[in-house]
């Protein structure tokens, strides 16, 4: 593959008579690395660049890529109310220049710069992102200061990523950390409302009633109909649910009992509703990119996947079709009680994840407030006694690493939430899914675009699905 270094920025570095070296990715693994950008920044520590505004002007801030931006460290001392520009301006940026990122140069285009202390102090020399994949800048401490000109400020503004995520992988230290943050946000004046979630919200009526069933031997399709029935709402998400040109049904789904036999099967109908029950538990914004559209958007997507994940891998080594599905649809479940339990902070929290998109949300959460959605979801689905497999998929969804009991579950949903990464339909970075996680699943990595891209052609059955569960 070759891409050509892009022009712009060789003229701005000629101009200004910096010496540098262009470089590409260190890879030996990935045919294609400017669909793994933010992966191959963090594993060489490449500088990536952030940008920021506010009423004084827009900032660019230069940390490394191994690093998240502390936006609330860099407001405190700049004395300036800094957010990340929208998603929209930023792109406008990049695209006029023909980039995919904004150069991590100093004062690039004129603008203000704030550069991590780190890249300055780190060695004899330093990667930047050039903004154009797989090309990086490697200048040495002299070019570096030259290109800072006296003007940009070396503050400590960053966090090591590799840090948070090690005290993320501490599944035995959960209670102590969700006890920690009603404690430590007692100055935050919301020590009230996170006692009174640590009471846990009532699980609904119609969830309990279903869970009673799961584990009932002698449960039929009219116990279960009967439950969905008695709830108008969600009878009426399943009956459409199973209408959808995603499941090309015969004639017309009339009554839940015709969406179980024709259609969908019992474990899936008892699951979806599980799903949907649980999740009409917790209140969520109704608009913006963290509402409750994306939210179902993401749940319905993630379920498909999990969905076609488990019939690819060989009959003998699948795990339970319907817990799978069900630690899709409720994969997201921690970020409910994110915005249940801290609306007073979730601007900051939004405003965070917004300057880092490199980093999971996990990550953020967990700097931020001392625990995770991952902590917080798997904690509330112990606490309701649902199955072990769901807790499990839930709290280790994001280390593919993990390899405990059921961790085909947790491992699964690490790969669903990669491949929709890919397709810029999930959050966080994109990350290589190794060789060793595919296998101990089972799955070949050659039919993975195939999976990924039964789902995508079915796209607007999906939208639908997540549109009409949203409300």
């Amino acid at each position: 593959m070759s891409v050509q270094f892009p022009s712009n920025v060789k003229k701005l570095l000629d101009n200004k008579q910096i010496a540098y070296t262009m470089t590409m990715y260190a890879d030996d693994k990935d045919p294609q690395p400017q669909d793994y950008r933010d992966q191959h920044l963090r594993d060489q520590s490449v500088a990536r660049s952030i940008l920021l505004e506010d009423s004084e002007g827009k900032l660019l801030a230069l940390i490394p890529g191994d690093c998240m931006l502390d936006l609330q460290r860099l407001r405190q001392l700049t004395q300036r109310t800094l957010a990340p520009v929208s998603p929209r301006e930023w792109e406008k940026f990049t695209r006029s220049k023909n980039l995919d990122a904004i150069p991590a140069i100093p004062n690039i285009a004129g603008l203000t710069t704030v550069i991590d202390e780190r890249l300055v102090n780190g060695g004899k020399s330093v990667l930047l992102d050039s903004g154009k994949s797989p090309h990086l800048l490697q200048v040495d401490n002299q070019a570096l200061a030259e290109l800072m000109e006296n003007k940009a400020l070396c503050l400590d503004i960053a966090i090591s990523i590799a840090d948070v995520e090690q005290s993320c992988r501490n599944p035995g230290g959960d209670m102590k950390d969700i006890s920690n943050a009603v404690s430590n946000f007692t100055q935050l004046r919301i020590k009230q409302r996170l006692e009174d979630t640590l009471e846990l919200p009532p699980l609904p009526q119609t969830a309990q009633r279903i869970i009673k069933l799961r584990v009932d031997p002698n449960a039929d399709i009219s116990d279960l109909s009967e439950i969905v029935e008695t709830d108008p709402s969600l009878a009426a998400q399943v009956v459409s649910w199973a209408s959808s040109p995603y499941y090309s049904a015969p004639g017309k789904i009339r009554s839940i009992h015709d969406a179980i036999v024709r259609v969908l099967g019992f474990d899936m109908v008892l699951n979806l509703a599980l799903g949907i029950a649980l999740s009409r538990t917790l209140e969520i914004p109704k608009s913006g990119p963290y509402g409750i559209q994306p939210y179902w958007r993401s749940a319905v997507y993630t379920a498909a996947i999990m969905e076609a994940l488990v019939t690819a891998i060989p009959r003998q080594y699948r795990p339970g079709f319907g817990l799978a599905y069900l630690s899709g649809l409720l994969h997201n479940f921690g970020f409910l009680i994110l915005a249940d339990v801290f609306p007073p902070h979730f601007d900051r929290l939004c405003d965070t994840w917004n300057a880092n998109p490199h980093v999971s949300h996990q990550v953020v959460e967990k700097q931020l407030l001392g625990v995770n959605r991952a902590q917080l979801a798997a904690w509330l689905m112990e606490s309701w006694h649902m199955p072990e497999e769901v807790v499990v998929a839930l709290r280790h969804q994001n280390d593919p690493s993990y390899q405990g009991e059921h961790a085909v579950y947790a491992n699964l949903l690490y790969i669903a939430q990669a491949l929709l990464q890919k397709y810029n339909m999930g959050s966080g970075p994109t990350v290589y899914l190794s060789n060793e996680l595919l296998a101990r699943v089972h799955l070949e990595r050659s039919g993975l675009d195939e999976t990924v891209s039964s789902i995508m052609n079915s796209k607007m059955e999906l939208e639908n699905i997540a549109g009409e569960l949203a409300g």
